[in-house]
């Protein structure tokens, strides 16, 4: 068995672990199959495993490129195992080794900032908790009419994407409601360039939220990266770790920093209207140039559920104390901080949180504006590691392929 199977097999004996840890997998069904078949294997043997591949790796034969990709996600799997294996670690250390960044808490004078700009943006009457509420309110899309406006939506943004990076002949999707999760929206990936997007009606969304899931989840989101990286990269390269997607690794806070950064760069004014015009047959208020201006002034608060994070799992803050954090400075109603406290309580996406706030931050910087480069983010193995490099002004990092 080489290598990269080895490493496939590590992932899923990892996934038996934790239910959804595995976000999708496309590889070859006999290592499933296998792994299936298996009693399961204690966290710690699979950590002894992790530590195992990662001293082989030089001698691999694998190219720099594939070999660097491969260390990066055997560390966050050597990490993670070692957490459910009971090893004593830090919640800042589990992020870093996951994901590879190490993120600070962000203070509390940038979300006082974020909320004056937000007075002077909305509406007159009440708490500003609940201008922000009511605004959302009067711009929602009723959950019978999420379909029926996200997928045309999704159409545009497949054109635009398409001109950005190929796409497989046969990618294709389907959009689903859901109710009962911890998270609003989510792509699961089936292989053979196909997906099963799903929204989680138990929330309420504007039409900007709509737009943003759409980029999110579709095109030029998780969607596309997966489609264009199994038909460029797994079918056409033979590279084998492409076919196996897990969640506490530098693999999944990339994605998300590219679904995150995708409406940023391909929605422009002309896109702008033609969704107003979708909203509009839908019976739905949509101000694309107020929805922009509020959705960049409330960016910062982006990082009140991390901070939360961090306070419930490094200092032992009850979660009542940070659902009342949440709802005060991301002005939240309960039932909106009930589904973020959820979310980084989840034992699988309890670190993951970070990976949103992050990857758009490390995502933007190596970007830079520039849709070659998020062509190759959406192409190539790019690392965590490179993007780091960029965000933190590294000269070496270059936009040639």
């Amino acid at each position: 068995m080489s290598l990269v199977e080895r490493y496939l097999t590590l992932g899923l004996r990892l996934g038996k672990h934790v239910d959804g840890l595995v976000d999708a997998y496309y590889g070859p069904p006999g290592l499933a199959e296998a792994v299936d078949g298996e009693a399961l294997r204690p966290a710690a043997d699979l950590a002894a495993d992790a530590d195992v591949l990662l001293a082989e790796l030089p001698q691999s034969g694998l190219d720099a490129g594939r070999a660097g990709w491969l260390a990066e996600q055997l560390r966050g799997v050597r990490v993670y195992a070692g957490v459910l294996a009971g090893e004593e670690i830090s919640y800042l250390d589990e992020i870093e080794g996951c994901y590879g960044v190490r993120p600070a808490r962000v203070p509390e004078e940038a979300f006082a900032e974020t909320h004056a700009r937000l007075d002077a943006l909305l509406p007159a009457g009440g708490t500003l908790a609940e201008r922000y509420e009511a605004w959302r309110t009067a711009h929602a899309v009723p959950a019978d009419r999420i379909v029926e406006t996200m997928t045309p939506i999704l159409a545009l943004l497949r054109e635009r994407t398409e001109a950005i990076v190929p796409l497989p002949a046969d990618e294709e999707f389907a959009l689903e409601l859901v109710s009962g999760e911890p998270w609003a929206a989510f792509n699961y990936y089936l292989g053979g360039h196909r997906s099963r997007i799903v929204v989680n009606t138990d929330l309420p969304f504007s039409g900007a939220e709509i737009v943003h899931l759409a980029a999110h989840e579709g095109y030029p989101g998780h969607h596309t990266e997966h489609a264009a990286k199994e038909e460029l990269l797994l079918d056409r390269q033979g590279h084998l770790e492409e076919s196996l997607q897990l969640v506490p690794t530098p693999q999944a806070l990339l994605s998300e920093g590219i679904a995150e950064l995708g409406s940023e760069l391909l929605v422009d004014a002309q896109l702008e209207a033609e969704f107003t015009k979708i909203f509009a047959a839908a019976g739905v208020e949509y101000d694309p140039a107020a929805a922009a201006e509020i959705r960049a002034a409330r960016e910062p608060l982006g990082f009140v559920g991390r901070n939360a994070a961090l306070a419930i799992h490094e200092d032992g803050l009850a979660v009542e104390e940070a659902q009342a954090y949440i709802e005060r400075w991301a002005l939240a109603p309960p039932k909106r901080a009930a589904h973020t406290i959820a979310f980084v309580t989840d034992p699988t996406w309890r670190s993951y949180v970070v990976t949103y706030t992050e990857g758009l931050r490390l995502a933007r910087a190596w970007v830079d504006g520039d849709l070659g480069r998020l062509r190759r983010l959406l192409t190539e193995p790019v690392r965590v590691s490179e993007l780091r490099a960029a965000a933190d002004g590294d000269a070496a990092v270059s936009s040639a392929p």
